[in-house]
């Protein structure tokens, strides 16, 4: 005999609307417990929708990544040499797995050439499993590269987000000409030029404004870093009217905050236009907007980027606004590298003495004798002591616009006197090299400490995957600095050795590999420089 259960059917089941709510939802919920278990983010989870679109990102060792998202239009065309204007929207979801287009720059060890102007694309990283409105900080890092090449391409989130738990962020923006090239045409046109690659970071940021709350982070959190030109842009942006409100911490690595005037601007674009063959009055700018991006790169070698003032990004001198406290007043950390210049100074291997000297006295003129008696050529010298001194003397004295050394010192006096401060000196001397230079002692160069923070960063030659156990050491405790003071505005972290503000104690946190790192007097730290000699040194005469 057939036994029958009422509770069983072999047809579907009819549910109310409701009921068909609820049993959708609890699908959805086992669905994302059961991939979660299994280590996975369900697809559906890494769709994000932004104000131009939705985009969807990947998942990878606890990060998820949404990479190559446009911010702003491609400034091609008509919009070469223009504020950047807002991007055009997309229905679907669009991929963004992958970095995007990097901007147009010559071949260096920043990486290959690059002819794409398409290139204004933001990369956000969150924690896995992270959903809107988490209200999690967010760390944005603006990369380096003289404002003439690099990209986002080598500041991977991944250990930093992984670690502590911030978002992450990275961007492109117009660099060398494209981005800074100012001209009497283009200044005619708009009232100024020559700002574009600040602009473009303003726009990345009042974007991230937009829609940072869609990834999970929170947009009145937003700390702004960047390393050499990446921080003389935090610097310009800590002064810029148009960038108040944008960052509440900033985080200035081997900074500079030089800029030039419109005029100067000027007469530097109208030279390279006549490099390139625009000269004439009447047709200057279609002549520059219709060059190839070939023809601009090929024409642009040795063009300087620099921020221009007494323009409307930045109205006011910007290393005068720091000096005399006229900026936004947030929470800092600044610093340098502790052999900045032997990283410029590679070319000068293999120098003999003469050349060593002949190089003093032609940088400094009447005061080269003083130089030479404080740097003198030691008796048994090799083929890169020549490259040595001239390194040094390139840290100590900031030449390179006022990078490492000296400058640093009375660049963190500056800050220290109208915000809370930290100051540190990366002086780990002994880690893999940028690049191979033999016997050649590169110490702490420009950049050294980038590996330690993002082992994407390597200039063509690997860094972080040779680092030993104390080098490991040391980024493990970058990394949860640069993230305890994203979280709280302060680098502090309990186990590891205190920092307190610079404008406390006058120190310097000195970063060394092994758990040997260790706060520096200011007395130390300008013997170490030789910052007593360099103050009082005359100005160079020639």
């Amino acid at each position: 005999m057939e036994r029958r259960f009422p509770h069983v059917s072999s047809s579907p089941p009819s549910f109310s609307p409701r009921a068909r709510r609820r049993r959708a939802l609890l699908v959805t919920t086992l669905g994302l417990t059961l991939a979660a278990c299994a280590g996975v983010t369900p697809p559906d989870a890494l769709t994000v929708q932004t104000d131009r679109g939705a985009v969807r990102g990947v998942s990878a060792g606890g990060v998820e990544s949404f990479r190559g998202i446009p911010y702003a239009a491609a400034p091609v065309g008509d919009l070469r040499w223009k504020a950047p204007q807002p991007a055009p929207a997309w229905s679907g979801v669009r991929p963004a797995g992958e970095f995007g287009n990097t901007c147009p720059a010559l071949e260096s060890t920043n990486g290959p050439r690059s002819e794409t102007e398409d290139c204004l694309f933001i990369n956000v990283q969150r924690p896995a499993g992270t959903s809107a409105g988490a209200g999690l900080p967010v760390y944005v890092f603006i990369h380096g590269g003289g404002l003439t090449n690099g990209s986002s391409n080598q500041a991977d989130m991944d250990k930093i987000v992984r670690e502590t738990g911030v978002i992450g962020v990275s961007l492109n923006y117009r660099l060398g000409v494209f981005g800074f090239l100012g001209h009497p045409g283009l200044t005619a046109e708009a009232g100024e030029s020559g700002n574009f690659g600040f602009l473009d970071q303003q726009a990345a940021l009042r974007w991230l404004q937009r829609n940072v709350a869609a990834f999970g982070g929170d947009p009145a959190r937003v700390t702004v870093g960047g390393e050499s030109a990446g921080g003389y842009s935090v610097c310009g942006h800590l002064v810029s009217p148009g960038s108040r409100g944008l960052l509440s911490k900033a985080m200035l690595q081997s900074p500079y905050c030089s800029s030039r005037t419109q005029a100067q601007a000027d007469a530097g674009g109208t030279a390279f236009a006549a490099r390139l063959g625009c000269t004439d009055p009447a047709n200057v700018l279609a002549c520059l907007r219709n060059a190839s991006p070939a023809a601009l790169l090929d024409a642009s070698a040795g063009f300087s980027s620099l921020f221009v003032r007494g323009t409307s990004a930045l109205p006011n001198d910007p290393r005068e606004a720091v000096r005399t406290g006229n900026f936004a007043r947030v929470p800092v950390v600044i610093g340098a590298t502790r052999d900045e210049g032997r990283t410029f100074s590679q070319g000068n291997i293999g120098w003999t003495r003469a050349q060593y000297e002949a190089w003093v006295r032609e940088t400094f003129g009447s005061n080269a004798g003083a130089v030479l008696a404080q740097y003198p050529w030691p008796q048994g010298a090799d083929e890169y002591t020549g490259a040595e001194l001239s390194g040094d003397i390139l840290t100590d004295s900031g030449l390179i616009v006022g990078i490492g050394g000296c400058p640093t010192r009375t660049f963190v006096q500056d800050f220290a006197r109208s915000t809370r401060t930290y100051a540190y000196e990366f002086a780990h001397r002994t880690g893999p090299g940028l690049v191979d230079r033999g016997e050649y002692e590169w110490g702490a160069g420009h950049a050294a400490e980038l590996a330690y923070l993002f082992p994407s960063f390597n200039n063509g030659t690997p860094i972080a995957p040779l680092f030993d156990a104390a080098e490991q050491q040391l980024a493990r405790e970058m990394v949860a600095s640069w993230g305890s003071f994203t979280k709280s505005g302060s680098p502090e972290v309990t186990g590891q050795v205190p920092w307190p503000p610079h404008n406390e104690q006058g120190r310097t946190l000195s970063l060394r590999a092994g758990g040997q790192s260790v706060m520096i007097d200011d007395a130390t730290y300008v013997a170490e420089h030789q910052c007593d000699f360099w103050n009082t040194l005359p100005a160079p005469t020639n």
